[in-house]
């Protein structure tokens, strides 16, 4: 590392990197990473996110990406720059289901003919079975048991060991000596023993990727929600078309109503009303004239705005955003941090055991064939597979109980988390609320409502889109209405019989939403209003019984979040920016507390990756839903009270799996050492203990009651 080795003694730039690294699939690997990859010289810190397989490494700046991924190879770990595509994980968890699928095929085959060994087959009729064993088996564990070789050899070349070291030379032990045994005539082979192993290790494996695999969308996906160009008024008076890379702090944007916009800014000059919604949740567009601030990926409803770029690019708010997810999702575990000194003991103590068993038999004059059988079985037994399953099979139970509830889980380790918080903190529009503006249409005749419709129907204004919904759900028909106009900072008006009809904007205060519609000489005001979910009282009692506090914070006007605290007798903040979010969540984990974010705005995606724990609903933007441990679906809240009653069953269980495989090795390992197992014995002393754990972990099904 060239770059690295030129470093002199001066202070430098310190920047970060994020790096994709596919092998991470452990406490173990997050430990070796964020240890060794700092002592590198001008490697200031490491970060891994479990869940996405990625590092984020603060740097001198004069290291490079390739100092950073050799950096990365020489610990153990291919990885590569994020913009390079690597292996996501959908691709890992259909690699290990194929293995799962190959190693179950030969797994079921070689049982089969195991099973007249068993009863006793000698002679000429054990020796078929046995080859026929071979032919099945040899193939099945090369492919099968490739995740696991590939990682041990990738250890090893590193100087290092990992718990895929004793698993790879227990099974290739096996795996020889059955060979051996069978090219002898013996009549002992453990081929079935042997793929029995890599099947419950492939579906330990194959139950956590699946867990750990999320949807998580790129930051350009995120950035893309702004406008891709602009018209840029030139110097001469002109004005012309301007790509958003292109975009500079200075310029003057020209913004037309309908428009995305490209960049952050000041308006200079017109009046119009901005849908902010996505950046905050509010479904009311905010009112905007010169001096106003403006932010990119909002839209411009009304009429024509001239707008002084303030911010382009990646220094954009939205950008900002993107950042803030991208750096607030990394991985924090308590039973990560337990895994991590156990896969850190794992490999040394096997290893030790079973050299010391080989050794201690060899000199009991045993001879090396039966030495090495025992050895074997010591490998095979004290296979990690029950403590492997632990958490991960629980978590598989509950998330499929919570999501019959309506609540989709996203990444086990969310349930861990759900399990400890202590106070919850709810956005107000499209969490506690519907988030969809609901017109009263009592007050309306049909006529005024076929005038509303047609006049409606034609404008993307949040209140126009609620007003159609509502008028369309009543099978309503739009009037013959002509000449229909949106004017700027007014509404839409239209002609109907050469008479004048109209929907405005009305001044609102508080948490109320109106228009009025105007039909010649006549005006009538329609009333919206942003219901509550149907259990929001109920969800808040139930988090109250948990012990949880629960407050509203929200980027919403200040008014009306005080409205909605005060109807709902919870303390609540508005006009909360995500900086002011985030830094509020982070207060409150120095204090020691255990944050659940709930909410569903774009505004929210900083707060729900950096909170303990968070949960969306499902009508939340597609950024938030991913930045977010779980969603949920419909119309219910209850669904998020539920999931922490759930947690804390899990963890309670995962506990006792823990237990559970440790009173396994406790009493396994002797009996393994003192010869009274074999292979065979320790493959399906493994299997069962991995089988009573999930057996355990089933009684979760009902954990969401």
């Amino acid at each position: 590392m060239n770059a690295i080795g030129r470093l002199d003694a001066e202070p430098k730039a310190l920047v970060d990197t994020p790096l994709i690294a596919p092998g991470i699939r452990c406490a173990g690997c997050i430990g070796k990473i964020e240890r060794e990859l700092p002592k590198v010289k001008g490697v200031t810190s490491a970060r891994v996110n479990l869940s996405a397989k990625r590092v984020l490494v603060r740097h001198d700046a004069q290291v490079s990406e390739v100092d950073l991924v050799e950096a990365m190879r020489g610990i153990g770990f291919e990885a590569q720059p994020v913009a390079s595509g690597l292996t996501s994980d959908d691709a890992e968890t259909k690699t290990l289901l194929r293995a799962l699928a190959v190693a179950g095929f030969g797994m079921m085959n070689i049982m089969l003919l195991s099973v007249s060994v068993w009863s006793g087959a000698g002679g000429a009729t054990r020796e078929m079975f046995h080859w026929l064993s071979a032919v099945i088996a040899v193939p099945v564990i090369a492919y099968a048991g490739r995740p696991f070789f590939r990682s041990a050899a990738r250890s090893l070349r590193a100087g290092r060991t990992n718990m895929d070291v004793p698993i790879s030379i227990g099974v290739t032990l096996a795996t020889c000596l059955s060979l051996y045994e069978t090219l002898t005539w013996g009549t002992e082979a453990y081929f079935d023993g042997a793929v029995m192993l890599l099947f419950f290790l492939l579906a330990g494996r194959a139950l956590d990727a699946a867990m750990r695999s999320r949807t998580r969308a790129e930051i350009g996906a995120l950035l893309s929600r702004m406008g891709r160009s602009a018209s840029v008024l030139q110097p001469d008076g002109s004005a012309h078309r301007v790509a958003a890379e292109q975009i500079e702090p200075g310029m003057l944007m020209l913004l037309a109503a309908g428009e995305a916009l490209a960049a952050d800014g000041v308006v200079e000059l017109g009046k119009g009303a901005i849908d902010n919604a996505m950046l905050t949740g509010e479904s009311a567009p905010e009112r905007v004239g010169p001096g106003d601030p403006v932010y990119a990926g909002t839209i411009n409803l009304t009429g024509p705005l001239q707008v002084r770029v303030t911010a382009a690019a990646g220094d954009t708010t939205l950008a900002h955003i993107a950042q803030l997810m991208d750096e607030a999702g990394l991985s924090r575990s308590r039973y990560v941090r337990i895994a991590d000194r156990v896969s850190g003991l794992y490999a040394p103590v096997v290893h030790t055991m079973a050299a010391l068993a080989f050794a201690g038999w060899m000199l009991a004059g045993a001879g090396w064939h039966q030495s090495l059988v025992i050895a074997i079985a010591v490998l095979i037994i004290t296979c990690p597979c029950a403590m492997g399953l632990a958490v991960p099979a629980a978590q598989v139970v509950a998330a499929g109980a919570l999501g019959k509830r309506g609540l989709l889980v996203k990444d086990g380790g969310a349930l861990e988390r759900l399990s400890e918080v202590d106070i919850a903190l709810f956005d107000k529009t499209g969490t506690l609320t519907l988030g969809e503006p609901r017109p009263d249409l009592s007050t309306l005749t049909n006529e005024e409502k076929s005038v509303a419709l047609a006049l409606a129907q034609v404008s993307r204004h949040p209140l126009s889109r609620g007003l159609t919904a509502g008028l369309l759900a009543e099978g309503v028909m739009p009037a013959p209405v002509t000449g229909i106009t949106e004017v700027p900072g007014s509404g839409v008006s239209g002609s109907l019989g050469g008479e004048p009809v109209a929907l405005e904007a009305v001044p609102t205060s508080g948490s109320r939403l109106a228009c009025a519609l105007v039909l010649g000489d006549k005006h009538c005001t329609i009333e919206f209003r942003d219901e509550l979910r149907p259990d929001v009282s109920e969800t808040l009692t139930a988090f109250t019984a948990m012990g949880i506090e629960c407050r509203i914070i929200s980027g919403d006007r200040m008014e009306a979040v005080a409205a909605m605290a005060a109807r709902l007798g919870i303390p609540g903040t508005g006009g909360i920016s995500p900086e002011a979010k985030l830094a509020m969540l982070e207060g409150l984990k120095t204090e020691g507390r255990h944050p659940l974010m709930v909410g569903d705005g774009l505004n929210d995606g900083p707060a729900l990756a950096a909170a303990h724990a968070s949960i969306a609903p499902g009508s939340a933007s597609d950024l938030s839903q991913q930045a977010a441990d779980a969603v949920s679906v419909g119309e219910r809240l209850m669904p998020v009270a539920l999931a922490v009653r759930a947690a804390r069953r899990t963890m309670g269980i995962v506990r006792q799996n823990f237990g559970i495989a440790v009173l396994y090795n406790l009493c396994a390992v002797p009996l393994a050492i003192m010869g009274e197992v074999t292979p065979l014995i320790a493959a399906i002393a493994m299997s069962a203990s991995s089988l009573i754990v999930i057996g355990n972990s089933l009684r979760l099904a009902r954990a969401a009651r």
